[in-house]
């Protein structure tokens, strides 16, 4: 078997959006470096993802100056959105990301006119300004004071080339084998391991990525926004279906593994990946 390595590194600053793909990324306690600091939210507060728009899977956000970001999408002109700074007269806002509350700071209204015309719906755009302190991992999984972003849940997720080939061959045994195979995008994670045994990350605990060491926190449990076409937003069975016959495991349907970051650092595509429990 040879050696692990990382593959690929993938950043998504907008939370249901298109990201981009570095060669290296900054390795921060809430995750990588300008890893979904965004998000859309609709008129309750509540966090907006391609659960309820499928078309978000259309649009992009790419990094530019002073932690800017610029929108993309289709019919719309890009528009590039400053990072909001909270102040006396414009505070921060309750969002509700899956049932937690925490604080953002609205963006500029442009903004909002933008993803509210491209989803025809009623949206307000939002930036997570102090990630050290505005939400919480899960404390079942988590130590004392570690954070998180705009992401499901955790930090980073991590997955496989060769789990994705094995589920691949199992959707092509399967009842809709003309969608085998998936592109890894469906899985939308942080960091891709190529070089391991199928389905190996289950049994991983700790492990290290060059120089940066992660805890695993627990297995990731998919929603139907793995069966989003990210290139057409179009939907279909899989890979729930498939994952529901071989990848259950209590009510969870799983695929990759949620990490946290022991340490700050800096992590590289070629990167050697050690297994340390």
């Amino acid at each position: 078997m040879p050696i692990p390595v990382l593959q690929s590194v993938h950043v998504h600053p907008v939370k249901a959006l298109r990201g981009f793909s570095p060669v290296e990324a900054e390795v921060q306690p809430w995750g990588l470096a300008g890893d979904r600091r965004w998000a859309v939210v609709d008129t309750a507060g509540k966090v907006v993802t391609q659960r309820q728009h499928a078309r978000l899977a259309l649009a992009s956000a790419a990094p530019a100056e002073n932690g800017a970001i610029t929108l993309s999408a289709p019919g719309r002109a890009p528009l590039t959105v400053e990072v909001p700074r909270p102040s006396a007269a414009h505070g921060t806002i309750p969002v509700d990301v899956f049932g937690t509350v925490v604080e953002a700071v609205p963006a500029d209204p442009a903004a909002d006119a933008w993803f509210s015309a491209y989803l025809d719906s009623d949206v307000r755009f939002t930036h997570m300004d102090d990630p050290a302190h505005r939400r919480p991992i899960d404390p079942e999984y988590a130590l004392p004071g570690e954070t998180v972003s705009f992401a499901d849940g955790y930090p980073l997720l991590v997955t496989t080339t060769s789990s994705l080939d094995a589920l691949n061959s199992l959707i092509a045994q399967g009842d809709h084998p003309d969608e085998a195979p998936l592109p890894m995008n469906r899985f939308r994670p942080n960091v891709v391991v190529d070089g391991t045994a199928p389905w190996a990350e289950d049994g991983w605990r700790r492990l290290s990525i060059g120089d940066v060491v992660f805890r695993v926190a627990r297995s990731c449990g998919r929603c139907v926004v793995t069966t989003t076409d990210q290139g057409t937003a179009e939907r279909g069975k899989e890979p729930l279906r498939t994952l529901a016959r071989h990848r259950k495991v209590g009510s969870s349907l799983v695929f990759g593994q949620n990490l946290v970051p022991e340490h700050r650092g800096i992590i590289r595509v070629g990167d050697p990946v050690k297994i340390l429990d």
